[in-house]
């Protein structure tokens, strides 16, 4: 059974991941094992050429795990499994929340990280899955829950809530 997802997107700098980096803490509080997923736009290297997770995937491993005596890291191959409920679903069974940053056209419900300094209108509309709001512009989709840019504690019991409905 794959976790819940939600998909925290917005304009580069409006403050996704410190939203999410401070939301974190309330969900685990509650007692969730919290996952993230991020999107990155750019090529990142995420093994070192020459180790042997490296060397591994390398030969031909679809995926490659290195476990140290703390933690693990996983590299595998990017099929056309990219959606951030896809990416749940194959790597993150353990989890009982995730929150993903990015991904503003994948399928999934959203929140948006609006801040009015940026001047800029919203990245996504209600259509593209669009379910609350968390912005300093009470303008900007009245229709839809709003959230202050802090409320990471009443942001966490509506996604609870989200997810008790679904």
């Amino acid at each position: 059974m794959s976790p819940p997802v939600f998909i925290f997107v917005g304009h580069s700098n409006s403050g996704k991941t410190t939203f999410i980096e401070q939301l974190i803490p309330e969900l685990t509080r509650r007692g969730l094992r919290v996952a993230t997923i991020k999107h990155a736009h750019h090529k990142v290297h995420l093994d070192t050429e020459g180790k042997d997770s490296w060397r591994y995937k390398n030969a031909g491993a679809a995926l490659s795990m290195l476990v140290t005596t703390n933690a693990l890291q996983l590299v595998a191959d990017a099929d056309a499994q990219r959606e951030p409920a896809q990416l749940a679903k194959r790597f993150l069974g353990e989890a009982d929340i995730v929150l993903a940053e990015g991904f503003s056209h994948a399928p999934g419900p959203k929140i948006e990280i609006l801040r009015r300094a940026l001047g800029k209108p919203p990245r996504c509309e209600i259509g593209d899955g669009l379910i609350a709001i968390a912005t300093d512009c009470p303008e900007i989709y009245p229709e839809l829950p709003h959230f202050t840019l802090d409320s990471h504690e009443t942001l966490a019991d509506f996604l609870l809530q989200h997810t008790a409905r679904t």
